[in-house]
């Protein structure tokens, strides 16, 4: 069984067939999904198909790209959402993206520090995107000792995923682990307790091989756990067991949390 601890199920990309992926998703060994959200509509959506779906969770925040909406009144719809909402396990997505920069660092910064308060506030792991703001991100969690969670799409260096699993917090491996060219990441893979690793396909986006360039789902999930098996010298059934529990202990879920009901 596994867990993708990171899926956008709520995105205009599954509006065709969402439910019928949905549905099928236990047939494909999905024990549990989390589906974070980049905006407050998102993680409305997000707390949505975790009412209607009992192995899905959600979690709440704003990412780096729409950082110029977070303002008092969307950390109080936040703060609401969650507390509404016991299927919300964390908040995010949220964080820093210096790639692009459309927005400005300083209001990444402002918001990202703002949902880090949140989630210290409320007791919640976050959901972080970083992207180039390596320095400027490690920055923020440390002035956050509280506050635990997961570093997702993971592309900093072994050196710092050492250091964030020493601060408490997970590592995330997308499909970027099944390219070739993706030594960094497999590195990072082989130095870190396998007890702080989890798996994602932050789907729609990142799809692993052999499926690079197409749309991704939860059910492409298997061979992020096939590259991990072999990078690690283990076998596929001890990661998929592994990766689940540490997805479980990232998002504080009760033992017998993949019950796969619709509502």
């Amino acid at each position: 069984m596994l867990f993708d601890t990171h899926a956008h199920m709520d995105d205009r990309a599954f509006d065709i067939d969402r439910a019928e992926l949905l549905a099928a998703l236990p047939d494909q060994g999905l024990t549990l999904v989390m589906n974070p959200g980049c905006s407050l509509e998102s993680s409305r959506n997000a707390a949505e198909l975790a009412r209607r779906y009992d192995y899905i969770y959600a979690a709440a925040g704003s990412h780096p790209d729409v950082a110029d909406e977070v303002n008092e009144e969307v950390l109080e719809e936040y703060r609401k959402l969650c507390k509404l909402n016991p299927k919300i396990k964390a908040i995010g997505e949220i964080g820093l993206d210096y790639h692009y920069e459309d927005i400005p660092r300083q209001i990444q910064l402002r918001a990202f520090r703002d949902q880090m308060a949140l989630a210290r506030e409320l007791g919640l792991p976050a959901i972080v995107h970083e992207r180039d703001a390596h320095e400027d991100g490690m920055a923020v969690v440390r002035e956050f000792p509280e506050v635990k969670g997961v570093f997702h799409c993971y592309s900093g260096s072994a050196e710092m995923a050492k250091e964030l699993v020493k601060l408490g917090w997970y590592i995330g491996f997308t499909g970027v682990l099944t390219f070739k060219n993706a030594r960094k990441a497999v590195e990072v893979a082989k130095s870190i307790p396998l007890d702080r690793i989890v798996l994602e396909t932050d789907c729609p986006y990142m799809s692993p091989e052999p499926f690079r360039g197409k749309r991704n789902d939860p059910g492409k999930l298997y061979r992020m756990a096939e590259k991990l098996a072999e990078i690690r010298g283990m076998t596929v059934e001890e990661i998929h067991a592994i990766t689940v529990e540490n997805g479980k202990r990232l998002y504080r879920l009760p033992p017998k949390a993949a019950v796969f009901l619709i509502r």
